[in-house]
C-alpha cells in the first residue's frame, strides 16, 4: 500500500503556486548556502557544493527567463540574466577566496521578497 501512495504522490498534479514552489526552492539554497558558509573552513567541500547548487538555482532561473513563452516583462528577464551572471562570476571568486559569500546571501534574500511581496500568499 504504501508503495502505492508513494508512486502516485510522484504523479500527482501539485498543489503549490509555482511562485510558492520558486519560493521554497529559493529559500531552502539560500538557507543552506548560509550555513554552510559559517562553517566553510572547517568543511570547504560543503561550502563548494552549497555554492553550486546555488549557481544551478540561477541557471534553471535564467533557462525559464529566456523561453519566449515567459510573461515576465522583458527588464525583469534581462536582470535575472544580469544576477545570474554576476553568481556565476562572484561564485568563481569565492571558491578562489577572494570574495564573500554575502552578496549572493543578498541577492537571494532581495529576490525571496520579491516573490513574497507579489504573491502575498507565499
Amino acid at each position: 500500500m504504501s508503495q502505492a501512495l508513494k508512486g502516485y504522490a510522484e504523479h500527482a498534479p501539485s498543489t503549490k503556486s509555482d511562485r510558492r514552489s520558486e519560493y521554497e526552492v529559493i529559500a531552502k539554497v539560500t538557507q543552506q548556502l548560509r550555513d554552510r558558509a559559517v562553517d566553510a573552513k572547517k568543511n570547504f567541500p560543503a561550502y563548494a557544493d552549497a555554492l553550486h547548487a546555488n549557481q544551478r538555482l540561477w541557471t534553471a532561473l535564467v533557462v525559464d527567463v529566456v523561453d519566449p513563452q515567459n510573461p515576465l516583462p522583458k527588464e525583469l528577464k534581462s536582470r535575472i540574466v544580469y544576477l545570474s551572471d554576476f553568481t556565476r562570476h562572484h561564485t568563481r571568486r569565492i571558491l578562489r577566496e577572494k570574495a564573500s559569500v554575502l552578496p549572493l546571501l543578498e541577492i537571494n534574500m532581495a529576490v525571496l521578497r520579491g516573490l513574497k511581496q507579489e504573491g502575498r500568499t507565499v
